[in-house]
This record gives C-alpha cells, structure tokens and sequence, in this order.
C-alpha cells in the first residue's frame, strides 16, 4: 500500500449539522451557510472528507427530534461499517440549548457510531473536558431561557403602553410608524370587506 492509500483509509468521515432558531436568520442571516462554512474548515484542517450537511432551519435548540437531528443521527448507521465518522458542529449551542437534551443527542451519537467534534471546543473524556462541556451546556440553556423571559418582558411592556404585540389577524398588518415601531394597521381592502 502506498502512502497516499494508506492516508486515504486513514480518513475519517465527516458529516456536519447545522441548526438556525428562527425564519428570520433563515430569510435574512447567513448563519446556515456561516456553520457550515466553518466546519468544512476544521474538517480540512483535521484531514476529514465532509460526505454529508444536516441543518434544521427555524427549530428551538431545546427540541431533540428535529428533522435533520434524526437524519443526522440514522446517518452513520446506515453508511458506515466501521463507525467512524466525525459528526461536526460550530458550537455546543448548535447542537441543543438544553442540558438535558444536549446529554441526550451526545448519547445519541456516540451509539450511532459518531464521535462529536467542534472547532470551538474539545470534546473530551477526561474529567475537566466533560466538566466545560457541561458548563457551555447549562450556559447555552441559560441564555435560551433567558432569551425567552426578556421577549415575554418586552411585550407585557409594549402591551401595557397600549401596543398590539401578537400576530395581526385577517384584515390587519404591521407597518412601521418613526417613533412607535411596528403599529397594527388596517389592511384594506380586506379590513373593509371584513
């Protein structure tokens, strides 16, 4: 075998997920496209081959049964002999914004045959690896629920300030008034006929 081949059986496998939490990033960010950017990049520098890209577009990092996270997971059990595939992420909070499901989806790629990796941090086996990834674990569910009890802040807030915060229903949309934000406004023709 020459060393070129014996480099080449040597490979790892990659396969990457990427994860976005909102249409809006999907519609307007590039954070898909940044993730993946990213990961192809460590698995060059790694010398992996990158044989597939998961993503899940507009899914909370709580949720552990997400399209892409399940096809991601199905994916080295059915391609590989050898379990050996690297299953790359940007970033802990990529993968899952919950403790719990976080521990979960590891777990899970472990017994699919996938060994987690990530330019940003090192998933390891030793006592102080496993202590930061759980840190970065909880801290990511932090920042989730903390996310979540500001936006309930901020629209009791506006609401209180006579504001309309939920979604416009037929006959109304939002338009943007200097010094109010999005105000609910009438959608004519149809408010009428409504």
């Amino acid at each position: 075998m020459t060393d070129a081949q014996n480099i080449q059986s040597q490979t790892t496998k990659a396969i990457i997920y990427c994860r976005v939490s909102s249409k809006k990033q999907v519609e307007d960010g590039h954070g898909l496209e940044s993730q993946a950017s990213r990961c192809r990049e460590y698995a060059e520098h790694k010398g992996y081959k990158v044989v597939e890209v998961f993503e899940d577009k507009a899914v909370s990092g709580s949720l552990s049964d997400c399209p892409g996270v399940m096809a991601m997971l199905s994916y080295p059990k059915k391609n590989s002999r050898h379990n050996d595939h690297a299953v790359i992420i940007d970033d802990i909070s990529r993968l899952a914004r919950d403790i719990l499901v976080h521990s979960d989806l590891r777990l899970a790629i472990t017994l699919a045959g996938g060994k987690l990796e990530s330019p940003s941090i090192v998933f390891g086996d030793t006592s102080d690896d496993k202590l930061i990834e759980n840190l970065l674990a909880s801290v990511s569910q932090h920042q989730r629920e903390k996310n979540g009890e500001q936006t309930k802040n901020r629209m009791r807030a506006r609401t209180m300030g006579g504001y309309w915060v939920f979604p416009a229903g037929r006959g109304f949309k939002f338009e943007k008034v200097h010094g109010h934000g999005k105000l609910l406004m009438r959608d004519e023709p149809l408010a009428s006929v409504i």
